[in-house]
């Protein structure tokens, strides 16, 4: 999207300025399912001399939520682009690499964090999964969220939260509990119907100092799997800490449903690549068009006014209007098509944008972790069912501030951004294969005035396609 890929042997150093952005954040690959195993965390400290806005913990540590596959994910997203049907499930949830106990393979690979007594530490939690969002509890200790997505929040305590692939939670847990040994659990969230998934726990140790090591863990109770409501829960509790610039006057309403198609079969073979639903091929959509991507840089063709590669012509509402939630069309393949393009919104340089995001019932309801590049976002509202803008609360007041956003299944959620920073600016769905599938579409925002205001020339190593 923003470059072509770095090829086999060859390297390439990122630069960037960090001006406003603290805490803890996900890198990865973004070239087909190589983020698999190419991540890792960011962590932005305060100035030397400036406070958390919280207590500060004893210790801190980074806990990265994976997927383990036994199979090459590149060869997975291959296979299942060409047979046309859903992909297979992860073989092993991962805590810092390790599956833990409840896995046959892994009894004694568990991942561990050793605690004193009465002191509070900080987790850094991330989500770098592929195809699963995750709930993550510790047993009998509650958790005190202090920032999400890389920015401050009003602390809340809960005792389990829910992460989407891409989301980041910093937690504090105090030691307040018997000496012994206590699970932290990463445990499936699946909101859509009739979709396979992996539902085996896997598991890592609080453990007190003076805890034997033979002691048995006691269990952590994670939600059941398609929980919505502790989901909801999690959500209501966020409240931004700094909301000075939240935009409170619109100048551009944009309203995108976001959801997964079948599309009639055409090709020659539909036995072995049409194995999608009632014989047709999986796709997913944004305001019914899957996004193609270009075999080149899309930042590059806009920067230097290369034509033919995409167009400007993404709508910003749907093509019609219906019950998205409970109306929509699900006689698949028929009625359940989308249309395919490389389609961009373009956004002139400091439009305050506002965007409804509607899930649809098109083959089924679904959480939709939405990612946007370039940005953080204000999620200013969320609901169930169809957005009604004469029903609908917003929060202008404190709301959190967001780069990811799970839209709720079978509902809605609104953010709100300044568009300030030019470039072509990649916003997709973070569940891996949606963003096979075409879930996706870009804003491209032009220059300001000045420098400060104006997309960089590319670097010299820039790489090439």
């Amino acid at each position: 999207m923003t470059q072509c890929p770095i090829q086999p042997g060859q390297t390439f150093t990122y630069e960037f300025t960090l001006v406003q952005q603290k805490g803890t954040m996900l890198w990865h690959a973004h070239v087909s399912w190589l983020r698999a195993t190419v991540y890792d965390a960011i962590v932005v400290y305060p100035k030397p001399g400036v406070p958390y806005p919280f207590p500060f913990p004893y210790e801190e540590h980074i806990i990265v939520i994976g997927e383990y596959w036994l199979r090459d994910p590149l060869q997975i997203e291959q296979s299942v682009l060409a047979s046309g049907g859903d992909p297979s499930i992860t073989d092993a949830h991962t805590i810092n690499g390790h599956p833990g106990p409840n896995y046959n393979c892994s009894g004694n690979d568990v991942y561990k964090i050793d605690v004193v007594p009465g002191k509070t530490y900080m987790l850094r939690l991330i989500n770098a999964g592929l195809n699963t969002e995750n709930f993550f509890g510790i047993a009998n200790h509650k958790l005190t969220v202090v920032e999400a997505d890389a920015e401050y929040t009003k602390p809340f305590t809960t005792d389990k939260v829910m992460l989407g692939p891409g989301q980041t939670i910093n937690v504090l847990v105090t030691a307040n509990q018997r000496i012994g040994r206590y699970s932290m659990a990463v445990g499936p969230y699946m909101s859509a119907m009739n979709v396979p998934f992996q539902n085996i726990t896997s598991v890592a140790y609080f453990q007190y100092l003076g805890a034997t090591p033979n002691s048995l863990s006691l269990p952590a109770a994670l939600p059941s799997f398609n929980d919505n409501l502790a989901v909801k829960t999690v959500m209501d509790g966020l409240r931004g800490l700094n909301t000075s610039d939240v935009p409170k006057e619109i100048d551009k309403n944009l309203f995108v449903t976001i959801g997964v198609n079948v599309q009639k079969c055409n090709r020659k073979n539909p036995q072995q690549n049409c194995q999608g639903l009632n014989g047709g091929i999986m796709a997913a959509s944004m305001n019914n068009i899957s996004f193609i991507r270009s075999n080149v840089s899309l930042l590059e063709t806009y920067y230097r006014g290369i034509s033919g590669h995409f167009t400007k012509d993404f709508p910003g509402v749907p093509q019609r209007f219906y019950d998205f939630v409970n109306g929509a069309p699900n006689n698949a393949p028929n009625d359940t098509n989308s249309m395919n393009g490389t389609r961009v919104f373009v956004l002139e340089y400091g439009t305050r944008v506002q965007l409804i995001l509607q899930d649809t019932g098109t083959v089924s309801t679904e959480n939709h972790p939405i990612h946007l590049h370039g940005y953080s976002f204000y999620v200013v509202g969320y609901g169930s069912g169809n957005y009604n803008p004469d029903r609908a609360f917003f929060n202008l007041v404190d709301p959190p501030y967001m780069n990811t956003i799970g839209v709720p299944v079978g509902g809605w959620a609104a953010i709100r951004f300044t568009a300030d920073n030019p470039g072509a600016w990649f916003m997709h769905c973070h569940l891996e294969i949606h963003l096979s599938w075409g879930l996706s579409f870009v804003f491209i925002v032009k220059n300001g005035q000045g420098p400060l205001e104006t997309l960089p020339h590319p670097p010299a190593d820039y790489p090439r396609c």
